[in-house]
């Protein structure tokens, strides 16, 4: 099994379990490998695993939202793209977020400025495109920040009472929140 192969069965253990629950046996288990073969693959351990996780998480999010949105497509349709790889990113929401997982008990001392940086980098990504419909600085800013919130609330809420339906509201609503002047 090619490392790239492994880090696509780990991701869901660290987006299930958290750094702290993503065990040695479990990241084991998830990939049917005896935990020697996880070290061959990955010297550093479980901190390397998380990291290799997060940039395959990274590189995907490159690909899929911020590569359409930095496109030449109308501002509306960059953001209906970006809505519809975030839905199908989190599965309708049934996906854990990494970001909020990983923001957590050590994984947020060993991962804080990563995630912070990729954080921002999607908001300056929405808020570059919501300036370029002549909205100021500041309030597209907010819009970004806004849609964030609305993301991960939707996500919390999903989590706790196992109901997708939040979810496809907040992600449906992202262009009003976004672009509501346009």
């Amino acid at each position: 099994m090619s490392k790239k192969e492994v880090i696509a069965k780990i991701i869901a253990v660290f987006r299930n379990y958290g750094y702290e629950g993503a065990t040695i046996s479990r990241l084991s288990e998830a990939t049917g490998l005896k935990k020697a073969s996880l070290y061959h693959h990955f010297q550093g351990g479980k901190e390397q695993m998380a990291g290799a996780v997060l940039e395959y998480i990274g590189d995907w999010f490159e690909e899929n939202v911020f590569a359409p949105l930095q496109s030449n497509q109308p501002a509306s349709v960059r953001i209906k793209v970006m809505s519809q790889k975030i839905d199908e990113f989190y599965d309708s929401g049934q996906i854990p977020c990494v970001l909020a997982v990983m923001s957590l008990g050590e994984a947020d001392n060993l991962f804080h400025q990563q995630l912070e940086k990729s954080l921002k980098k999607w908001i300056d990504a929405l808020s570059e495109v919501i300036e370029e419909t002549g909205v100021e600085p500041k309030q597209a800013r907010q819009r970004a920040e806004d849609s964030m919130i609305l993301i991960q609330g939707a996500l919390v809420l999903v989590r706790v009472t196992k109901n997708t339906k939040p979810f496809k509201r907040a992600i449906a609503k992202l262009p009003q929140v976004l672009l509501d002047d346009l």
